[in-house]
């Protein structure tokens, strides 16, 4: 038995896949305030037996919201001396540099807990000054005794072309401070830009007591109920770790469930013929959205969050906040808006009848009629019309519109709210989202595809078979998979080749053999990039080196793949007398797996026939149709407007647009 549990916001997603292939599917809400008993809770939820489970994947957003609301562990900051503001200071840039009351991103480490140490690494990794160890154990380990920390983040000036002090400090802490959490930037982030990296150790830091001790509790729970299978955690890069690797570098988890996501569309779109994809996940209190291209998503170096760098490979996802949960509001000019706010799991919307009482996109839907409420979540959920109602009647009365109008304008506000997100990772990259075909999954999803595939100009939409929990079954689809990274500056010439495949052998080695410490074999698939620009470029572009072709590299094949990924980015290939450097490398480890499941339905029985259904949308009423997923079979078509509903997600087929079931389960829906 495989099992793969994904903890939002707002639901709590188990997929269970055994050996003959039957899927079983469970959607409870979370628990905030634990996650790991909402995770627990899913699996009672599913009747799984839990001592019969051989691989169990686990995805969460535990490390994003330690960071968000600030209740990550208490952290001290070690760099060189001189360099202790780096963390205040950050960069010059600004993203919003017209904004008046622009403010910094606050720091998750004060500059209290923020501390100096005598040495100097110069930048090609030579020692001017030797680490003043009797200085550490004088002056810096009282302090870090008395500060009461939970974890320390060492960041010394050019670690990250030798390590030797960041090492020599992190063994002289480890010595006094027994129990202590040590996090070296050339262990988390092996690459230039002194500001970048201490941001991305500090919250490395910060996030993994917090992550350590929910996979404690998370684990002892299993063992108790029987558990000795596998146990894994995703990362955000698309790959997964088993448990004890993540408990060393749990920066790399902080967006597991999209990432999560991303992986389950492409393995079952792939089934379909399909790789050419904008995946847009749509739960109960955020999008993502994230193009691939060729079945393969597109990573980034560095992200931020709550406006702190992060420097670690990453699906390149773009988040919004509209999902089920968004508040729909008026703001001080009169106009409506759709989220970031959320009503989240507790109370949650308020037609779920727990207190809710603000109006929420789900809320609008089941006025709409675009929800059926007997039908919400299998039939397993009871809605409330009335409490709906009552929400939304404040809005309506404020802005003289009934309430389906109402309604109707705050779903068209959040569907606009998508699709720029979507231009972001699409036409503002030069890329045309008409060549895609949209995969639609998370539990609201299926609700907005068409509409918002319509002001996109994509004329195909997959919804994956119980596609609001696709990130569930992404944790189970997912290779296991950890990537490296090291700078290295060197100016493209004659002698480059060779010193790149050095590089190469050097960073694989590394990387083999923690895969065989981890118990992933010592055979992985490879992935080797080099980050290029033109000298003065002040960011670069990743290029792809075929692992296979190294020792026939060229400096000019180089500059060729350069040029190539440059026009790509830029539109451009740049000028090709200007020199060329490279400044960092990344490989990625891959164990692929043996066989990856297949996504199915899970209904049972015969599906009750489809019924007369009436509803209001984008401002006119209209007589459709509603009925279970499993009753259109395979090769049947069905015409909108129409609702088909499943156990965890409903799909709006929309007056033009046709929907059918192919042979591998998905539903495909064609405009015109």
């Amino acid at each position: 038995m495989r099992v793969g549990v994904e903890v939002g916001g707002t639901f709590t997603d188990l997929v269970a896949i055994d050996e003959s292939g039957a899927i079983t599917v469970a959607k409870v809400p979370s628990v905030p305030s634990a996650p790991d008993e909402g995770a627990f809770n899913a699996l009672v939820a599913s009747g799984v037996s839990i001592a019969e489970i051989e691989d169990l994947a686990h995805g969460s957003t535990i490390a994003t919201n330690a960071v968000l609301e600030r209740k990550g562990a208490r952290v001290a900051f070690v760099t060189t001396q001189g360099f202790r503001d780096i963390l205040i200071m950050q960069r010059h840039s600004r993203s919003r540099v017209y904004d008046l009351t622009y403010q910094k991103p606050e720091p998750v480490v004060k500059r209290r807990d923020s501390f100096e140490v005598a040495e100097r690494m110069l930048a090609d990794g030579s020692v001017l000054d030797a680490l003043d160890a009797q200085a550490v154990e004088r002056d810096l380990i009282p302090k870090l005794k008395a500060g009461d920390y939970e974890a320390v983040a060492i960041c010394l000036l050019n670690g990250y072309v030798n390590p030797a002090h960041e090492e020599e400090l992190a063994a002289i802490i480890t010595r006094h401070c027994q129990g202590l959490q040590v996090a070296c930037s050339s262990g988390v982030t092996r690459e230039f830009r002194e500001y970048e990296r201490a941001s991305t150790t500090t919250l490395s830091a910060y996030v993994q007591p917090v992550i350590n001790r929910y996979l404690e509790r998370f684990q002892d729970r299993l063992t108790g109920s029987g558990f000795t299978g596998r146990f894994s955690v995703m990362q955000s890069n698309g790959g997964r770790l088993p448990a004890e690797g993540m408990r060393r570098n749990a920066i790399t988890a902080l967006l597991s469930g999209p990432a999560a996501g991303v992986m389950g569309a492409v393995r079952q779109a792939a089934r379909s013929g399909h790789g050419n994809l904008v995946t847009f996940d749509m739960g109960g209190t955020s999008t993502d959205v994230c193009l691939v291209t060729e079945g393969k998503p597109d990573l980034t170096a560095e992200f931020a969050l709550d406006g702190l760098p992060i420097r670690t490979p990453i699906i390149d996802i773009n988040t919004v906040g509209a999902g089920g949960g968004s508040i729909i509001w008026i703001d001080d000019g009169g106009m409506l808006r759709a989220g970031p706010q959320s009503a989240g799991a507790d109370p949650g919307p308020a037609c779920y009848g727990r207190g809710g009482a603000e109006p929420t996109v789900t809320d609008a839907h089941v006025i709409r009629r675009t929800l059926r409420p007997d039908a919400f979540l299998g039939g397993r959920m009871e809605i409330d019309v009335a409490s709906a109602e009552a929400a939304f009647r404040p809005l309506a009365e404020t802005l003289g519109m009934s309430l389906e109008e109402i309604a109707d304008a705050a779903i068209r506000v959040a569907d606009a709210n998508i699709v720029r997100a979507m231009q972001i990772i699409s036409t503002e990259r030069g890329k045309d989202p008409r060549d895609y075909a949209m995969v639609s999954f998370g539990g609201a999803g299926p609700l907005h595809a068409a509409r918002v595939a319509e002001d996109l100009g994509v004329n195909t939409i997959i919804v994956p078979p119980n596609a609001g929990v696709l990130s569930a079954y992404g944790l189970l689809a997912a290779d296991y998979q950890q990537f490296d990274s090291t700078t290295r500056k060197m100016r493209l010439g004659d002698d480059t080749p060779a010193a790149v495949r050095k590089v190469f052998e050097e960073m694989r080695k590394r990387a083999v053999e923690r895969f065989v410490l981890m118990g992933l074999g010592n055979q992985p698939r490879l992935t080797f990039i080099a980050d290029m620009r033109f000298v003065g470029q002040a960011f670069e572009v990743a290029v792809e080196l075929d692992v296979g072709g190294l020792e026939s590299l060229t400096s000019e094949a180089l500059r060729t793949a350069f040029a190539d990924e440059h026009h790509r980015v830029f539109m451009h290939g740049g000028d090709a007398s200007n020199p060329i450097e490279i400044v960092a490398f990344r490989l990625g480890v891959a164990a692929p797996l043996e066989h990856i499941p297949a996504l199915r339905e899970d209904s049972d029985g015969d599906p009750a026939p489809m019924i007369a259904w009436p509803m209001y949308e984008h401002g006119a009423s209209h007589q459709g149709t509603s009925g279970h997923r499993a009753s259109l079979s395979q090769g049947e078509s069905l015409a909108g407007p129409a609702l088909l509903e499943d156990s965890t997600s409903t799909i709006s087929i929309p007056q033009g647009w046709t929907a059918a079931i192919d042979d591998h389960h998905n539903l495909i829906l064609t405009r015109g």
